[in-house]
């Protein structure tokens, strides 16, 4: 499946992240728009199904399809930008700065935020005909997640909050793995292959995924659900958001970088 080997494909990760930073206004926001969009009706998708079937382990094998279509489609995620851009900071990329990190994670953010609100409107109609009816088995166990996974940490306080950003820590160690395998081999197949593993993985062990809960809690909101808009903010995508960028950076970005670009001299053994 034409696999590259990491010292070819993690500077092919640099590449991506001076491509990035140096990218228009115009085109971070539309990509990163549709990332959301696509990535929310995944999520949507894998909850039916869990719905439908009774069996988590059934939603999670078929969410990473919406993941590898949104990378194959070139858009971008926050999730994957928190490991990308600082790359090319790193390796001095020229015209790569942090500030220019920051103007990326920013836009990258807003544009998922709106695509993911955009499906979570539409599914919601979807749910209730137009708010015309109760919401659908599917809708209701919705507003159940979003009160589960905002109210549910509340109650453990500090410990809750530590809870979700280690949560969000483990998912995007996952999930960036995810981005990583999109450059791992020059197939189509072995793309998707190197993706669809760790994004089942993150999924099946319901770690927190900033982009995704951009749909879950708007849309349990909408779905009846009993908790408020500062809720899901302070309770759950705030520590997401900030564990999704600690564990992207240090487990995956950092790490491939130290050793695969950065690489140390040899030892020298004695004659």
């Amino acid at each position: 499946m034409s696999y590259l080997a990491p010292s070819e494909f993690v500077t092919k990760l640099v590449d991506a992240g001076e491509s990035k930073i140096l990218m228009s206004t115009k085109d971070t926001l539309i990509r990163a728009y549709m990332a959301g969009a696509t990535l929310a009706l995944a999520a949507a998708f894998a909850v039916t199904i869990n719905v439908q079937t009774g069996e988590p382990l059934a939603g999670a094998v078929l969410f990473p399809v919406g993941f590898c279509l949104l990378y194959l489609l070139g858009y971008d995620l926050l999730t994957g930008v928190f490991v990308l851009a600082p790359l090319a900071v790193w390796d001095k990329r020229p015209g790569c700065t942090w500030a220019g990190v920051g103007r990326n994670w920013g836009l990258v953010f807003i544009g998922n935020f709106a695509g993911a609100l955009t499906t979570a409107v539409m599914m919601a109609i979807y749910f209730t005909y137009g708010f015309s009816t109760e919401p659908s088995e599917v809708g209701a166990k919705l507003a159940g997640v979003g009160v589960a996974r905002t109210l549910g940490y509340e109650q453990y306080g500090a410990a809750g909050w530590l809870t979700i950003f280690v949560r969000g820590m483990l998912c995007n160690w996952m999930v960036s793995t995810g981005v990583v395998g999109a450059q791992v081999s020059t197939s189509v197949t072995g793309k998707v292959v190197a993706m669809w593993m760790p994004i089942m993985l993150f999924f099946y062990m319901v770690f927190e995924h900033s982009i995704v809960n951009m749909f879950l809690f708007p849309t349990a909101l909408m779905m009846g659900g009993e908790f408020t808009i500062g809720d899901y903010f302070w309770w759950n995508e705030i520590p997401t958001v900030l564990g999704n960028m600690v564990g992207g950076i240090t487990f995956t970005g950092l790490m491939l970088y130290s050793t695969h670009v950065r690489t140390s001299a040899k030892r020298k053994v004695a004659a």
